[in-house]
């Protein structure tokens, strides 16, 4: 398996640092001892995680989740929880959305808790929901409920997003068996638990491919 590099990063990443400064060196810094601990031994899985990466915080440029939704965008999202009266209601309140549409769901307390804004999407792979964030927390020896931005500190959210992809699974299999496979619906459906952005993640799946030599 070839070492991740900062120029291919910088390429294909051009804003990664915009917001979480250092973020691609600590990628490239961390890479190597990270997949190895993850079972990620070949090129191919590292293109299918970084293609999924890539699309879930946008390159690096959403390392935490935009709930800034407006009224059509939560009626076209969310259907059976916001018809056009509450819609307008929450458009754009970022809080009020993430607490109602992940409140009482994925270990989150429901609404007037605030888990759900606290325990949105973050980091590379978008970790979202109180249970998920003890279950990497207990497993990494991070206290990710105490201090949750700790999914963005450059020098864990590497090991965090591999071990998210390593514990998500479609029907039995995580997203590196999914990825050895070279099956990127799998490995979508198993991170996402949908095809959310499937054809932005094709994409880039073949620049990864195509950045890091794989056959195709």
């Amino acid at each position: 398996m070839s070492p991740l590099s900062l120029t291919v990063m910088n390429r294909l990443w051009p804003h990664g640092d915009d917001h979480v400064p250092h973020l691609k060196e600590a990628i490239v810094d961390t890479s190597t001892e990270i997949f190895k601990k993850f079972g990620v031994t070949s090129d191919l899985v590292v293109a299918h995680y970084m293609a999924q990466f890539s699309e879930e915080c946008g390159a690096g440029i959403e390392m935490v989740e935009n709930m800034n939704y407006s009224a059509a965008g939560l009626m076209r999202t969310w259907p059976a929880r916001f018809g056009r009266d509450r819609a307008n209601k929450f458009a754009h309140n970022q809080q009020m959305i993430a607490e109602t549409v992940y409140g009482g769901r994925m270990g989150n307390a429901p609404p007037p808790s605030h888990d759900g804004w606290d325990f949105r999407g973050r980091g590379l792979s978008q970790l979202t929901g109180r249970e998920n964030y003890k279950d990497v927390g207990t497993h990494l020896g991070l206290d990710l409920i105490a201090d949750p931005d700790i999914v963005n500190d450059p020098n864990h959210a590497l090991e965090i997003a591999c071990h998210d992809m390593f514990t998500c699974k479609y029907e039995s299999l995580n997203c590196l068996e999914w990825a050895e496979k070279d099956n990127v619906i799998g490995v979508t459906r198993a991170l996402n638990g949908g095809v959310i952005g499937l054809s932005d993640r094709r994409s880039w799946l073949a620049k990864w491919k195509q950045a890091l030599a794989v056959a195709v």
